[in-house]
């Protein structure tokens, strides 16, 4: 019985060490931590909880459906990227 009770509070309370953080995710779990008052090993969990992808809420994402096929053609942009494929031969000597 003990020892069942023993790998139920393991379980329960698993400990991670993770290696090889690079310097820009360590910043911004950092700085994460520091604008939402919690602890380094909170904003850790729950970063590692939102990128797992099993959240209680869902993530509000960006929906480009109002933008998607609203494109018109215009001489004068058509012009300018036309003329960003022009290659300066003089610039390539």
């Amino acid at each position: 019985m003990i020892a069942h009770d023993a790998c139920t509070a393991y379980n329960e309370c698993m400990q991670y060490t993770i290696r090889g953080i690079p310097p820009s995710v360590d910043a911004a779990l950092r700085a994460r931590a520091k604008a939402t008052g919690k602890s380094l090993n909170e904003a850790a969990v729950e970063a590692l909880t939102e990128g797992a992808g099993v959240t209680d809420s869902a993530r509000k994402r960006r929906d480009l459906a109002d933008v998607a096929g609203s494109w018109k053609p215009e001489k004068a942009v058509d012009d300018a990227l036309a003329a960003q494929d022009q290659v300066d031969e003089a610039l390539w000597r």
